[in-house]
């Protein structure tokens, strides 16, 4: 829950253990329609800063984490709360159902069409989030594979259930070698995408890659930060997340998405906790060590996000979350 105190604008997320606080001159009103770029690794701090912004600018919060899409993955995610989502309009957040596979592609998609609109309202965006990929296409741009036969993806996930990601990676490299050499050998979920492409239309999808969509962010044009919390703190974080979130229901939650049966493969699935706590609630582990190992995927999983920013991305401004506010107010008036 956030809380305003005094008059200094202070944001205060007991459940994300973070402390932002803004005084009213660190951001002026905007005067154009500007847009904000904020990523970092989770726990780090990034749904309250973007309140905060959202809040000063008048704006519009755009999720960009790929798990916050689905609308069954509420409290394991650590998703804006329904009072949070009342101060400022919050748009692609829970719109998902977990049955389906949820594209960087239609992502991409949505956020231009909702850029589109808050632009032409004259009002601040700001897009937040974890998911490098959801960056990379709105500023760099997306290869323009066509949408995949719904035959061809199940019958691809059926061989992989029964036969094995080795498998599919030794079709994958006599259909396209070019693909499977670039791929690891376990690479469970590129080796099936690139089989999938392969055998929908034909082509490599590394052809595809050559043919982009544009970007629909001039990163130019945009204040980008990324928040690099001190990595004792963000793992203290990490791990004092996931008890708040289990105890305001997490087991609940996925014991109803569990219930649901659907195909482990799936996206909202691989959520951070979910195997884990299916495993407990079949029986197979204890409650202490699904939670231990959910902080532990967590604390591996900042680890590569830190490190794909910084080599993808590297335009993105890396500040503490304690100097963000600053740092977005002179990126802004430099713009």
């Amino acid at each position: 829950m956030e809380q305003y105190v005094g008059g200094y604008g202070a944001a205060i997320s007991a459940a994300r253990g973070v402390l932002i606080r803004a005084k009213t001159h660190y951001v002026n009103p905007v005067s154009k329609p500007d847009i904000i770029l904020i990523a970092g690794p989770t726990a780090s701090g990034k749904s309250a800063l973007a309140l905060a912004l959202a809040q000063k600018l008048g704006g519009v919060i755009v999720n960009a984490d790929s798990m916050q899409v689905y609308r069954d993955l509420r409290i394991i995610t650590a998703r804006p709360s329904v009072d949070e989502e009342r101060r400022v309009p919050h748009r692609l957040y829970g719109h998902v159902d977990a049955a389906e596979n949820f594209s960087v592609g239609r992502w991409a998609e949505e956020a231009a069409a909702v850029l589109a609109e808050t632009q032409r309202t004259a009002r601040a965006s700001v897009l937040v989030g974890g998911t490098g990929l959801y960056f990379s296409a709105l500023t760099q741009g997306l290869a323009a594979i066509p949408p995949i036969p719904a035959n061809i993806r199940e019958e691809v996930r059926a061989r992989l259930a029964s036969d094995g990601v080795a498998a599919l990676h030794s079709e994958l490299k006599w259909r396209d070698p070019a693909a499977a050499a670039r791929l690891m050998p376990g690479d469970r979920a590129r080796i099936t995408r690139a089989l999938e492409v392969v055998l929908a239309t034909g082509r490599s999808l590394l052809d595809w890659h050559e043919e982009n969509k544009p970007a629909g962010v001039d990163l130019a044009r945009a204040a980008k930060i990324f928040l690099a919390p001190e990595r004792d703190e963000l793992l203290r974080r990490i791990d004092s997340r996931f008890d708040v979130m289990m105890a305001s229901g997490a087991l609940e939650e996925v014991r109803a998405l569990a219930a649901r049966k659907l195909d482990p493969e799936l996206p909202a699935m691989k959520a951070h906790g979910v195997p884990w706590l299916i495993r407990h609630l079949n029986g197979e582990i204890s409650l202490e060590q699904a939670v231990d190992e959910a902080k532990r995927d967590t604390r591996q999983y900042t680890k590569r996000q830190a490190t794909w920013f910084r080599n993808q991305l590297p335009a993105f401004a890396w500040v503490e979350p304690e100097r963000a506010l600053s740092e977005v107010e002179a990126q802004l008036r430099a713009l």
